[in-house]
């Protein structure tokens, strides 16, 4: 793997830019949940996960606070995971559909997965601030990303951050400016397909807002691109 990449990543494991995320993943870690009292936390910041030199990146909103600020693997150990790695491997960027600690034997195929934020946010809403502060990380990783064919941003908070990421790498937007809808697809100069998701969250999925047909049309179109590509 690139080493400038591994570099980057062990930078942000030990980033603590942000005092209010860093309280709150460290207050997590300590005072734990009932069902998994028994757990070691990671309580620190969620580095990427897969290939740098992948054709699809995923880019998602932050860690769940029982989820990746447990287990240390960005979408690992939480329903929203549950729904991510399922279709990842529907479509063939995982070896299996399940996600659930970092020694679990998962691997993805041709496919890095990363986040808006690397620590989880108090009610799962980050202030500002807190974005641009991460900000420069997936900046960084757009830009190793030298190989990517298709983005998928889950949420709107992650589409956002991608495009403002895109432009400030020196990548052109697509013109008119894309807008955020469940199933958008922008052609980006520079041969990268962009695509928006919902975000598929508990209050998402739950609800019926995002089923997994939705859900999994996404990847399936990712697939065809990228194979194509």
């Amino acid at each position: 793997m690139n080493s400038d990449f591994i570099r980057l990543e062990q930078e942000i494991i030990e980033c603590r830019r942000c005092r209010r995320l860093v309280a709150w993943r460290e207050q997590v870690a300590r005072e734990k949940v009932r069902r998994f009292n028994d757990q070691k936390y990671w309580g620190r910041p969620v580095p990427a996960f897969g290939d740098p030199s992948a054709a699809l990146v995923v880019i998602g909103l932050a860690p769940a606070a029982h989820g990746g600020n447990r287990t240390g693997r960005i979408f690992t150990g939480d329903r929203s995971g549950d729904w991510l790695y399922e279709a990842l491997y529907a479509f063939g960027f995982a070896n299996q559909p399940t996600s659930v600690s970092m020694d679990d034997g998962l691997a993805v195929r041709d496919c890095l997965i990363t986040a808006a934020l690397r620590c989880a946010p108090p009610d799962n809403k980050p202030l500002a601030e807190e974005v641009n502060n991460c900000g420069e990380y997936i900046q960084r990783e757009v830009q190793m990303a030298a190989r990517k064919r298709v983005v998928v941003v889950l949420g709107r908070i992650a589409f956002d951050v991608f495009l403002k990421t895109w432009q400030k790498a020196g990548g052109q937007s697509a013109s008119p400016k894309p807008r955020f809808c469940h199933g958008g697809e922008w052609e980006l100069p520079g041969g990268v397909t962009l695509i928006a998701s919902y975000h598929p969250s508990q209050q998402n999925t739950q609800t019926g807002k995002l089923t997994r047909p939705m859900f999994h049309q996404v990847f399936r179109r990712a697939r065809t691109i990228v194979d194509r590509g």
